[in-house]
Parts: C-alpha cells; sequence; structure tokens
C-alpha cells in the first residue's frame, strides 16, 4: 500500500507545538488546582505500563498529594482474576479495605459483562464512598473480533498484515467491544445512584493513530505494523505513550499536552500530536467522567 506525504503534515505538527508553547501556563495552573490522587492499577499488558508513566507524568506538573498506592498486574487476565487471588497475596483488596485508594484502575479482557469490575467496584465504594474506578476499554487482540461459526476468520496472524487493516474494521470492532463496557459500567453507576465508574477510551485513540498513519499524517511512522511488536497487539512506545495521556487525562481530567510520557523511541513532535489526540478523545467521550 502506497503512502503519499500529504502536505497537512508541517501545518499540523506547528499546530501542536503551538498550542503546547501556547497551553503552557494554563496547564500550569490547571495542575496547581488539581487535588493529588492515590492511585491503584489492575489490569494486563495492554495497560500495566502506565503506572511507571503516570508516575512520571505527574512529576512535570505542579500537582500535590499524588500518590501510587499500589499495582497487581497479571498477563493476559480479566478482571474477574484479579478478584480471584487469594486474599492473603490480594493487594488490591487490601488496597480497597484500607479505604487509602482515591482512583482504581481496570482492563478487562474481552469478557463483558466481567463480575471481577462489579465486585472491586463494591468492594471500594464500601471503604471510601467517595472513590472513582476507571475501566480501560482497549483495542482488539490480533486486530478483530473472534469470527462466529460458520464464518472466516479475519483476525491477523502476523504483525505485518496489519498494514492492510481497514480503519472501519478497526473501529467498528473497538465500538462493539467498549459498548458491552458501557452498558456493565452503566448499571453500577445506577445500582451505586452515582457516576462513579468510568471508561478510558483508549482502543479509539489508537484506531485514530492508526488512522493518520494510513493518512500519512503522523510523521515519522509510515506503517501500522510500526506501532506494534506482535500480532497479539502489544505495543510499540507510541502507543504506549498515547494510552498512559489517555489514562492520564481520566484520572486527573485535565490535559495531557506539555505533560510528556517518558518514552525515548516518540520524538517531542509525535508527544505532541499523541497527548492532542488522547486528550481530544477522552475529553470528548461523556463516558471518560472529563467534562
Amino acid at each position: 500500500m502506497h503512502i503519499h506525504r500529504h502536505p497537512f503534515i508541517p501545518w499540523f505538527l506547528a499546530a501542536c507545538l503551538l498550542v503546547s508553547l501556547a497551553s503552557a501556563s494554563v496547564l500550569a495552573a490547571d495542575a496547581a488546582a488539581v487535588s493529588g490522587q492515590r492511585i491503584f492499577y489492575t489490569g494486563h499488558s495492554f495497560h500495566m505500563f502506565v503506572p511507571g508513566m503516570i508516575e512520571a507524568m505527574v512529576k512535570s506538573t505542579d500537582i500535590q498529594g499524588h500518590k501510587l498506592a499500589g499495582q497487581q498486574g497479571i498477563g493476559g487476565s480479566k478482571v474477574i482474576q484479579h478478584w480471584q487471588v487469594p486474599d492473603e497475596k490480594n493487594s488490591a483488596k487490601k488496597a480497597l479495605i484500607s479505604g487509602e485508594v482515591d482512583v482504581f484502575t481496570m482492563a478487562p479482557h474481552l469478557l463483558i459483562p466481567d463480575e471481577g469490575i462489579t465486585n472491586f467496584v463494591n468492594l471500594g465504594l464500601e471503604h471510601n464512598p467517595n472513590m472513582r474506578f476507571l475501566v480501560q476499554a482497549s483495542w482488539y487482540l490480533f486486530d478483530l473480533p473472534a469470527p462466529e461459526p460458520g464464518q472466516p476468520d479475519r483476525r491477523i496472524k502476523d504483525n505485518a498484515q496489519r498494514d492492510d487493516m481497514k480503519i472501519a474494521d478497526l473501529q467498528a470492532a473497538v465500538d462493539g467491544w467498549r459498548t458491552k463496557i458501557e452498558a456493565q459500567v452503566a448499571g453500577l453507576n445506577k445500582q451505586h445512584g452515582k457516576p462513579c465508574v468510568f471508561i478510558v477510551p483508549a482502543g479509539d485513540a489508537v484506531v485514530k493513530l492508526r488512522a493518520m498513519v494510513v493518512a500519512g499524517e503522523f510523521p515519522g511512522i509510515t506503517k501500522q505494523s510500526a506501532l506494534f511488536r506482535d500480532p497479539i497487539g502489544h505495543g510499540q512506545g507510541h502507543i504506549m505513550a498515547l494510552v498512559a495521556y489517555c489514562n492520564f487525562a481520566a484520572i486527573y481530567r485535565i490535559s495531557p499536552v506539555g505533560h510528556t510520557a517518558p518514552e525515548r523511541s516518540v520524538n517531542a513532535a509525535q508527544h505532541a500530536i499523541l497527548q492532542q489526540i488522547a486528550w481530544d478523545t477522552v475529553s470528548k467521550y461523556a463516558p471518560a467522567g472529563v467534562k
């Protein structure tokens, strides 16, 4: 597939850099006005690179009182697997029972509804009624869902096959998975009589990045496959930084523009674009709870 050079690129890069510079004082004021959060992270490999990046990003702000309350990562895990860790080893449950967590993250793995989400929300609110819970709606493993019986399997078998994927198909897959998460989250918020569970639309942001690559509008990356390490969907640095920016925006409800994640494989111009993609995606998505 031929990717042509698009005249939009220089203008977009300049615009992103100008926005970053012009917003610096506003961002500092926003961050200073934000209360630090005590955050506990649970999840799988599409999420557990986020804590370290968030820690570094917060250091670039004036946010006071931020604390990493802990993390519990399990490869390829459903949320229910985190719940089922024996109590004596379950750092997530211990943290919630302490009441000393403000934000608790979860990352489902296709199974929705996931009873683990419900269980953690109920336990957390019992000990801290002001808690917030973030559920990351990720991108699809192997790009697309498993086929229905009798239908062809369109999932990728090799990372290079990503270069032929259609953005509309990727978005449809993300929409289907996210819609299921939205239904469970809406039910929990109704059950508790308030918005306490929110969604981080990371999958949507990843599709937006891939669309920019296909259109020739993301500098330095010309193939979708360059964004990933394997056919499963583990991201290279650009994906990881983008997802960290999405989570930062959802946790602190301020723009990540100007607060750079520690990913050296991403240059300054690329970071500026990724920050803007994340902010546009999260801030305009109501279930993220930013606005």
